[in-house]
């Protein structure tokens, strides 16, 4: 069956009633998954001390959370096809709750690290399962666009709510909740979802793709990794290049199997469609920008002004509110009198002018005068072009590929964040080595020493940035050249216009 006759057919079906309500716990659970990966940032410090963690194993407590929901995504998404995609989303609710309860209650550095470990594992079967749950409930054009509007919001505000809550939970409370505040979410959206998600047919029984599965988690786990210890130990480093070898290999040896196999982990189908995988290759880019920018900032709200860790969460608040506003606001409206390209590539351009406004920052910038409406600026522009991503990428994939289609999402923004953390990281780095050696001999005295430090670090942001900014422009031209779709209410009237005659399967819900 065509993608269009299975959107057809997807469409004919009764919607089920209880979608909206559905929709509060899937934006719940998808709430937790993405704040969790900056709620620890803020706790970090503290629970080094707390539990004697060496500085060189620091960064193990948010690699091992990256590694296993980066590497296991795939696995995630196939298996909410073949298992169901609520059993999968409950089933991943609940170890997320019993891994965070075991991180909470962490007594020595393994049991913390195990815990963050346990956490990308399930965070892989239920940040899938809950898109594809989306994907699959809301048919509806105007509804799809209003669902995917909130999503929209949530997976894009949802790292700068995680900063706000880390920040809170760490002041005033301890570490450890940090860990336990997710045991609620998780409770909540799993009760919620198993009484009123109502998963419409379309599962894939097919048998599960073993060798796709082992190459897929090593290349991924590979190329997560090598960023992340390029971040640490430079990119010359033998293992670090060993590291991103391996994952060459394994990826290409997986998209080998992938084309011979009867039932892929990945059919190959769901990312040489020109428009997802535009979506996928626009979005991981973007988010590469946004998390490098999101590490940039929180250093120099706290470190260069100062300011207290509820303080800078705090001051991530215009960004979320210009997330939400471009998400509901601007994407969801105009989703159906425009094509996605036309809301992406301007949304990616928005942004990037925000990062422009960033790379003027000095030690004694003004934050209202500049990081208010940077911010602002970068959050109208990534919720205006989030929403329309989400929803592009799974429009028109066949029931039985919409937890891995899915599932690609996800991985293009996991992949992404890793490698914006090491890859920004590294050039501030560099830059700021760089401004030191040149300045540090005119500064005889130790407060103009402390200035000189205080003003690399200042140079080394700004310089990531302009990167960042180049960044999102090339986002943006390929969301402008990939992306060909119409709008889907001209798509939906032109599928109309020809139903009932020969050419009705020729009609793509994507443009081709």
């Amino acid at each position: 069956m065509s993608e269009t006759a299975q959107a057809t057919a997807g469409t004919a079906q009764a919607p089920d009633s209880n979608r909206w309500k559905a929709l509060t716990f899937i934006a719940l659970a998808q709430l937790m998954v993405v704040l969790d990966a900056t709620i620890v940032n803020i706790a970090l410090p503290s629970a080094q001390q707390d539990l004697g963690i060496s500085d060189g194993n620091r960064q193990w407590v948010i690699t091992a959370y990256a590694l296993a929901f980066g590497g296991l995504l795939l696995f995630g998404g196939r298996i909410a096809d073949i298992w169901g995609r609520k059993r999968t989303f409950v089933t991943g609710l609940i170890g997320f709750a019993g891994a965070s309860a075991l991180g909470g209650a962490a007594t020595n550095e393994a049991m913390l690290l195990g815990s963050r470990a346990l956490q990308g594992a399930f965070g892989a079967l239920l940040a899938p399962a809950a898109l594809s749950l989306l994907a699959v409930m809301f048919t509806d054009s105007k509804e799809r666009a209003k669902a995917f509007g909130i999503y929209g919001a949530i997976a894009g505000g949802g790292g700068a709510v995680g900063l706000i809550l880390g920040g809170f939970l760490t002041e005033y409370l301890d570490w450890r909740w940090t860990f336990f505040v997710n045991i609620p979410f998780a409770v909540v959206a799993a009760a919620g979802a198993y009484f009123v998600i109502r998963e419409p047919a379309g599962r894939n029984r097919s048998p599960l793709d073993i060798p796709g599965v082992v190459l897929s988690t090593l290349g991924l786990v590979s190329l997560v990794y090598g960023f992340t210890r390029a971040e640490s130990e430079g990119w010359s480093d033998s293992t670090t290049i060993g590291l991103f070898v391996a994952s060459a290999v394994l990826l290409a040896a997986f998209v080998l199997v992938e084309s011979k196999v009867k039932a892929p982990l990945l059919p190959l189908r769901v990312i040489t469609e020109r428009n997802r995988g535009g979506v996928y290759l626009s979005l991981g880019l973007a988010i590469i920008a946004m998390f490098g920018l999101f590490l940039f900032l929180t250093y120099y709200l706290q470190i260069v002004k100062g300011y207290s860790p509820v303080k800078t969460g705090f001051a991530f608040l215009p960004m979320i509110a210009g997330m939400i506003t471009g998400s509901t606001q601007i994407g969801a409206r105009l989703m159906n009198r425009l094509p996605a390209r036309l809301l992406m590539g301007p949304g990616f351009l928005v942004a990037a002018a925000g990062m422009l406004l960033l790379t003027q920052m000095e030690i004694g910038s003004s934050y209202a005068a500049l990081l208010l409406p940077a911010m602002l600026l970068l959050g109208l522009g990534m919720g205006t072009a989030f929403m329309p991503a989400m929803s592009l990428a799974t429009l028109g994939v066949e029931p039985r590929d919409s937890g891995v289609a899915s599932a690609m999402v996800n991985t293009s923004q996991q992949v992404g964040g890793a490698i914006g953390t090491a890859l920004l990281n590294t050039i501030a780095a560099s830059a700021t080595t760089a401004y030191v050696k040149d300045h540090i001999a005119g500064a005889t005295t130790q407060p103009q020493q402390q200035l000189v430090q205080l003003q690399a670090q200042v140079h080394g942001y700004t310089n990531a940035i302009w990167f960042a900014v180049g960044i999102l422009v090339v986002a943006a031209g390929i969301a402008f050249t990939f992306i060909n779709a119409g709008s889907p209410d001209a798509t939906a009237a032109a599928a109309g216009s020809l139903e009932g005659t020969e050419d009705d399967v020729k009609v793509p819900v994507i443009a081709h």
